[in-house]
């Protein structure tokens, strides 16, 4: 399973890029306007962080725009901006016929926002690179999350669509384990969902007892 990193604050990206070895980074409006960069400034600023990589970065395109003539070329502009970019569509309508386009030049397309098999099945026929089905909101609903994946793994696989699925809006340990169970390619969350994953009480209770056996042994001969 890849871990990609759902942030546009670049210290954070170069801390996870340097610690835990991200292979992706998902951006969405409210990450760069935490970001407190224009859009486009701050997006040039992570794709330098991973230029002559095969790390992607996930951009998504102004969210007002909803035709295919409106999406269409401001996919094109980002996409131009750098070989690492994925770029995003919301779940809707027009978007299918942006991604179809898209995937003929050679433009990856991230389609997000899914909620439903149904969405997701559309998406990978339209030929999405990425398609991006969000727990964290489901659950927090009470939406049943796990046959929720399992039906859009099944799905890919059933009919050999080439789409790889990013668990999206994951918000703990639990939940990337329980992706990884049912064969997700990818889950994105934030630093701190990684951090606190990798702790465990146990873990430091055995640190802290080894380091006393430690201090208590002579470490060569006097």
């Amino acid at each position: 399973m890849q871990f990609f990193l759902d942030s546009a604050i670049t210290s954070e990206i170069e801390y996870a890029l340097d610690t835990f070895n991200i292979d992706g980074i998902t951006t969405n409006p409210r990450h760069v306007q935490v970001s407190g960069k224009p859009f486009l400034s701050v997006i040039r600023e992570i794709a330098r962080l991973v230029e002559g990589t095969e790390k992607t970065v996930s951009v998504e395109v102004n969210p007002h725009f909803m035709t295919y003539a409106e999406m269409l070329p401001e996919a094109e502009k980002l996409a131009a901006i750098s070989p690492n970019f994925v770029i995003k569509l919301q779940c809707v309508e027009p978007a299918f016929k942006v991604i179809e386009a898209l995937a003929k030049k050679d433009i990856r397309t991230n389609c997000t926002l899914i909620f439903s098999p149904m969405q997701a099945l559309q998406a990978m026929r339209s030929g999405a690179y990425f398609i991006s089905p969000f727990i964290g909101w489901k659950e927090a609903n009470g939406e049943d999350v796990q046959n929720f994946i399992d039906d859009i793994v099944t799905i890919r696989d059933n009919y050999d669509f080439d789409s790889e699925i990013i668990v999206a809006a994951v918000r703990n340990a639990r939940q990337i384990v329980d992706m990884a169970v049912l064969g997700a390619d990818i889950v994105t969350a934030g630093l701190s969902v990684y951090q606190e994953g990798v702790q465990h009480p146990y873990t430091v209770d055995g640190i802290q007892r080894f380091t006393k056996f430690w201090d208590q042994t002579p470490y060569d001969e006097a």
